[in-house]
């Protein structure tokens, strides 16, 4: 019984951090109709994100873990931090500007079997045969759903999807690269260090770009930042660890499911986009492919 309800509570609170989740590509689409541009975007997002990875890092900076760190452990979690939520964010907010909401999240939606492939090619862990189906169905999935939006809004979803995919990709690379680095520093020790560190990549980036204009947008675009990246960033960041720990990563992929489909419903009442048909049934098939993935992962 006990077990029954740590699986609830699990199931629960990682509904409620996907669903929070996938409101960022609403929310950053929003941000677009006042014409700012990505990079000044993503400045906000983590200018108001910063201080309260500061506060968790410094709060739980004196609970160690049995497994000590060295130097080469920051070392690559400065790396990880770069690549897994500084370039996967940039890469992602790029997207944005040229294709829906809907639509972005589906394409980020493959990155399980992007990991699958990472782990196949560098570290030499099989794919059975279920996973490869599974990565055949979702990749149909993508080239149904997509190549459809090509057809009604032209070349630039070319360009838009290959920035989302890009983001797919550095942050399967995170996650398969971080793994090691996880119980070395704790879940939410990690994830507050790698945001600080993608926070920091950021403002350099902003830095270098001199926009001017950071101060004269209307307030909606600062209450939209705050709101990224309060609750589209800071509090999903920190369910979805507490629900992986709870019910476990597998368990917790067939949950994430729900991530296109809240944000296709979200886009829909938001930003008054539409899904083709033909769109639905790729977004159906994507979903379909990526639980088979998790499916196969518990075996």
């Amino acid at each position: 019984m006990k077990d029954r309800k740590k699986l609830t509570y699990g199931i629960l609170i990682g509904v409620l951090g996907i669903v929070m989740f996938s409101s960022k590509a609403v929310m950053v689409k929003l941000m677009y109709q006042y014409k700012i541009d990505a990079i000044s975007a993503l400045f906000l997002r983590m200018l108001f994100s910063f201080p309260f990875y500061i506060a968790i890092a410094y709060f739980y900076s004196s609970k160690k873990t049995d497994i000590p760190n060295l130097q080469k452990d920051y070392l690559w979690l400065i790396f990880f931090g770069v690549v897994g939520y500084y370039l996967a964010s940039y890469f992602d907010f790029i997207g944005l500007t040229y294709i829906k909401a809907s639509l972005e999240r589906i394409i980020l939606f493959v990155y399980p079997t992007i990991v699958l492939l990472f782990n196949k090619f560098f570290l030499k862990k099989p794919i059975s045969k279920k996973q490869k189906l599974a990565i055949f169905i979702t990749y149909i999935g993508i080239i149904i759903t997509f190549g459809s939006e090509v057809s009604l809004h032209g070349k630039n979803v070319y360009l838009g999807g290959l920035f989302v995919f890009l983001s797919a990709l550095t942050y399967a690379s995170y996650l398969v690269g971080s793994g090691w680095l996880i119980p070395k520093f704790g879940v939410i020790r990690f994830t507050a260090y790698a945001m600080i560190v993608s926070c920091i990549c950021v403002f350099i980036h902003f830095g270098i770009t001199l926009n001017k204009e950071i101060l004269n947008y209307p307030w909606q675009v600062y209450a939209l930042g705050f709101c990224v990246a309060f609750f589209a960033t800071v509090i999903p960041s920190f369910l979805v660890s507490k629900s992986i720990q709870l019910i476990n990563s597998s368990n917790f992929a067939v949950v994430a499911a729900i991530g296109p489909i809240s944000t296709i419903i979200l886009a829909v009442i938001f930003l008054n986009e539409k899904l083709t048909y033909l769109q639905i049934l790729g977004t159906v098939v994507v979903i379909l492919g990526v639980l088979l993935v998790s499916k196969s992962k518990k075996k």
